[in-house]
């Protein structure tokens, strides 16, 4: 089973730390390292955050978000082990040329270990301060993956759609990986079925084992609609049950279908964290993994 620590960059954003941080991880048994995005968290929100009972995203507006390929990059160093992903990138609020390149280089220089999750954002005040168009995102994602992936593929690429249109570019260094795998997120509808279309995974934020279970029966259902094998969407399930037996609630997520769990650093953030994320490794993937 493989374990990754989501929401890393959120916790050790300084660099001794996340120097410290991709080590213990390692030595843990984590198989991957995640970094968040939000660009900008507005002051005032109206949008419902959906993955929060009161729809209130828990984050203040000074947590530290920062930027997770920068993040990534500077991890990449510390370990030659550890994949590295974006838990999720807002694909429609950035440059799809520009992201190419960024997301290219990211994977060249740490040996092709880079996973791009991926998300058409919930915030749309975030939207409004950047300037980019909140209506049709969905559609400008899709355009957006499709761009990079032509630009991946080999020199000379072009590619003609409505957000995104250039004549024969090249745009080099490309990824060590034929195909950077791509997470979707997201629990609705349109996001099972982007993720049955164009995703290696998928990454829904839905905690509840049964709801979870629900979202995974879905997938399924969809992928044998399109002729797909639903065992070639890997399941990446967050896990936030520390209040009871971690082991326990572990093995409920396999049980529901996971592939991959994702464990939120913030739990172990804070004067000991470190000591209770080697004791995770310890309690709980060396157990799982044994």
């Amino acid at each position: 089973m493989k374990f990754g620590l989501a929401f890393a960059s959120s916790v050790a954003f300084n660099g001794p730390d996340t120097l410290e941080l991709c080590h213990v991880a390692e030595e843990a048994g984590f198989e991957s390292l995640w970094g968040g995005e939000h660009v900008v968290l507005p002051v005032s929100i109206e949008s419902s955050y959906p993955y929060s009972k009161d729809g209130k995203i828990p984050a203040e507006n000074d947590t530290p978000i920062p930027d997770p390929l920068i993040w990534l990059a500077f991890a990449a160093a510390a370990t030659s082990k550890l994949r590295l992903g974006t838990c999720i990138l807002i694909v429609p609020q950035r440059n799809p040329l520009v992201l190419a390149k960024e997301l290219a280089t990211l994977d060249r220089i740490s040996g092709g270990r880079l996973e791009l999750g991926l998300g058409v954002g919930w915030l749309e005040e975030e939207f409004v301060a950047l300037g980019i168009p909140w209506e049709r995102r969905g559609k400008r994602n899709d355009e957006y993956i499709e761009a990079m992936q032509a630009l991946w593929a080999g020199p000379a690429a072009e590619y003609h759609g409505e957000f995104v249109d250039f004549d024969p570019v090249t745009c080099s260094p490309r990824p060590v990986q034929d195909n950077i795998p791509i997470l979707v997120g997201g629990d609705s509808d349109v996001a099972i079925r982007r993720a049955v279309r164009m995703a290696d995974g998928y990454f829904p934020g839905e905690g509840n084992n049964e709801r979870l279970a629900g979202l995974v029966a879905r997938l399924h259902e969809k992928a044998e609609a399109s002729d797909r094998d639903p065992a070639s969407i890997e399941i990446n399930a967050m896990f936030g049950d520390f209040a009871n037996d971690p082991l326990q609630g572990v093995e409920a997520k396999i049980e529901a279908g996971a592939g991959r769990i994702m464990i939120p650093a913030f739990a172990f953030a804070g004067p000991g964290g470190l000591d209770r994320l080697a004791q995770f490794g310890e309690n709980v993937i060396g157990q799982i993994n044994s």
